[in-house]
């Protein structure tokens, strides 16, 4: 089976171990979970995931649809939106994925940006697309999975039944710089963008991330962030779905992560910065250990010492939480592990200032830093390289570094810079590398505080208050030319004086160079966060919001 089909690996899995676990689906979503016994879960099969990946393919294509095609998936995770996905790779088919939760509006025009000719979605997306009118002037294939009610096109199951063949598997014939997906950033920074991956991006990604975490086929892995399993069937890896609402890990019921960590020995497990401290407070209090995790992968923001150590204490001595870095664009760009980042030297030098340590850059990936500027860079120099050690914005070139976004000239001018043959994708992040190599995040370009005589780098300025232990997160936040700091105070404090804890964050800011122009705390009782990982804080609301608290003190 000599392809470069992303796909045709699922095949040779299928081929190789058809009878073994593949994804393991919950049986009752949303039930309260047994007192005792194991949690019911459906389980499928390589060799049943290829079968019905092979099934739709065929479908698709004798429905109507064509290799090249763009068309937008509204599936929640399930065994349909794995299948799917493979199906479209075999297929050539390009799958359009865009976060429900950017909003009504961004989701609007995502969708006329990707000017799509297909829409695959559950009912309820269907509803809204006919209702909203997304891509009214381009959909014109359908397939609704559910009741398909007035607006036509094709039934899932009809779909399936016009696949049922003997014949050979057939692979679209893709080569390295054929387009494989349009996935939209989160937008929490601006409009979302919708990122191009190629046939061959993707796969280098694949590699890396297997070869950076020496990630082997017999592994478990529990995704609580779905879009992440996807690269599962791949390697070779099983796949078992948490039971909970992935666009609310911040709110997951810590048991139905332990329990079937417990249920399955799951070796490897994703979660983000707010699942992991939520899931680590739990385990704490309750002395749990889960001694069948081999390692743990948190991203989408920065994850705090504390819920490190939080979470550290579930695990084997020798079991590492890695925190990769990257984004949309370009994952993974660096990794650090559990046990360098909370080394007290580490963790001293945050907590004064340092900025956040994200690991050195991952194999085949340059990545260098770059002179600050609002302005769209053309062509690549080595006069735009500060110096060592200075903070600029972190740039990276590498072969699974994606090369522009789909029908966004502007944003790509702003974010990608010719070198060569070769592409530098900016990554709209502040950091600099030291001298081992290393990179320090420091803060999104966005987010600084520019004041009359300098500028503040937000995560630089917020790991010096993070560390009080009555404090759950802080924000740096700029009102004009005033830097102001936004404080969330931990749920866990005893009995915290808001007065007192103001007292003591402002004596802190006064100690230190870098904060001392920090005269200003404000408490909030929850930040904004994105709903991919409910992590990102959103400075930007913040920012509002602390404008009309600055404002109705100076009437009041």
């Amino acid at each position: 089976m000599k392809t470069y089909n992303i796909a045709s690996t699922l095949y040779e899995m299928a081929a190789a171990s058809p009878d073994k676990l593949a994804i393991a689906m919950p049986a009752a979503p949303g039930k309260p979970l047994p007192k005792n016994g194991p949690i019911p879960y459906h389980h499928i099969s390589f060799k049943e995931l290829a079968d019905d990946t092979n099934c739709l393919s065929r479908g698709l294509l004798a429905s109507g649809f064509q290799a090249g095609d763009r068309v937008v998936l509204m599936v929640p995770p399930s065994v349909a939106f794995f299948s799917l996905i493979f199906a479209f790779l075999q297929a050539g088919i390009i799958p359009v994925l865009i976060d429900p939760g950017i909003g009504i509006k961004n989701l609007k025009q995502c969708i006329d940006e990707a000017s799509p000719v297909g829409f695959i979605g559950i009912t309820k997306a269907q509803v809204a697309r006919v209702l909203l009118a997304w891509g009214k002037s381009s959909i014109k294939k359908k397939v609704t999975i559910g009741p398909r009610l007035f607006w036509g096109g094709h039934s899932f199951q009809k779909i399936k039944a016009a696949g049922r063949s003997n014949a050979p598997v057939e692979f679209f014939a893709a080569k390295p710089d054929d387009l494989a997906s349009i996935s939209f950033t989160s937008g929490s920074t601006g409009v979302p963008k919708g990122v191009m991956s190629t046939q061959g991006s993707m796969r280098r990604q694949i590699d890396l991330i297997r070869s950076t975490y020496n990630i082997a086929p017999d592994e478990i892995d529990l995704p609580t962030f779905p879009p992440f399993a996807l690269l599962n069937p791949i390697i070779g890896v099983s796949t078992v779905i948490p039971d909970m609402d992935a666009t609310r890990p911040a709110d997951v019921d810590p048991q139905r992560i332990i329990r079937v960590v417990e249920q399955f020995k799951i070796t490897s497990m994703f979660g983000s910065p707010a699942l992991l401290d939520r899931v680590g407070r739990y385990g704490e209090v309750n002395q749990v250990k889960l001694p069948s995790l081999k390692r743990v992968l948190s991203a989408g923001a920065p994850v705090p010492a504390k819920a490190l150590r939080r979470f550290s204490s579930m695990l084997n001595p020798n079991t590492q939480i890695f925190t990769p870095y990257g984004a949309t664009e370009a994952m993974p760009v660096a990794s650090i592990g559990s046990h360098e980042i909370l080394q007290e030297t580490m963790q001293q030098l945050s907590e004064n200032g340092a900025g956040i340590c994200i690991g050195k850059p991952v194999d085949g990936l340059d990545a260098q830093i770059i002179r600050i500027t609002e302005e769209p860079i053309a062509f690549w120099s080595d006069a735009l390289k500060v110096v060592p050690g200075e903070i600029g914005e972190i740039t990276v070139k590498g072969l699974h570094v994606t090369q522009a976004y789909f029908n966004r000239d502007a944003a790509t001018k702003m974010a990608k810079i010719q070198d060569g043959d070769n592409i530098w994708h900016r990554m709209g992040d502040l950091g600099y590398q030291d001298a081992t190599g290393r990179l320090w995040f420091c803060g999104r370009k966005a987010h600084r505080v520019q004041l009359l005589d300098k500028e503040l780098y937000s995560v630089q300025c917020e790991a010096i208050f993070n560390k009080h232990p009555q404090v759950h997160r802080t924000a740096l936040v700029g009102v004009g030319k005033k830097a102001i700091l936004c404080v969330e105070i931990d749920q866990d404090a005893a009995n915290p004086n808001p007065e007192q804890l103001k007292k003591e964050l402002l004596s802190w800011a006064a100690e230190n160079e870098l904060t001392k122009s920090i005269q200003t705390i404000l408490f909030h009782p929850a930040f904004p966060v994105d709903i991919r990982h409910n992590a990102k804080i959103f400075r930007e609301k913040l920012a509002s919001w602390a404008a009309g608290q600055s404002l109705e003190t100076k009437i009041n």
